[in-house]
């Protein structure tokens, strides 16, 4: 657990996603599309930013930045998500890395519901890394992943 556990995502990628048609609704559904990232730190590692866009999904264009700030006291991240179509952060995930695995837990409101929401990372080589969205509507204890993105580094 450090600051630096983010350095693997800094650069240009280019995503495989695999995302639910709709999420906590029984769907089996997933639709595939492409996307990028380009990650970048500041503050001396202390944090980081990317910048998110995949132009052809069925929900439209996404265009999105994650914020991602280290706290040395809890040895903790904060990752915020800002999505350019509502304009603002989304309440942070916090969470950490152990043994190659970043775990990051955060709550939001879901078509009127509190639910829970888990970011999980994780880097298999300096090339490629994978995250995942799961939510939850029983308080932790069924996880649904609903959206998978497989990252390949652009060479």
């Amino acid at each position: 657990m450090s600051n630096r556990d983010f350095d693997f995502l800094m650069g240009s990628w280019t995503l495989r996603n695999r995302r639910l048609k709709e999420a906590l609704a029984g769907s089996d559904e997933w639709i595939e599309f492409d996307s990028t990232v380009v990650a970048r730190p500041v503050w001396g590692g202390l944090a980081n930013i990317d910048e998110y866009e995949a132009l052809n999904t069925p929900w439209g264009e996404i265009h999105g930045l994650t914020l991602r700030l280290y706290d040395e006291k809890s040895q903790q991240w904060s990752i915020y998500w800002a999505n350019r179509n509502n304009g603002r952060l989304d309440p942070p995930m916090s969470g950490r890395w152990t043994n190659g695995r970043g775990e990051f837990y955060g709550q939001e409101i879901y078509r009127g519901q509190m639910i829970y929401i888990r970011f999980l990372w994780s880097n298999e080589s300096e090339n490629i890394a994978r995250w995942e969205q799961a939510f939850s509507d029983d308080g932790g204890k069924a996880w649904e992943i609903n959206w998978i993105m497989d990252f390949a580094r652009v060479p």
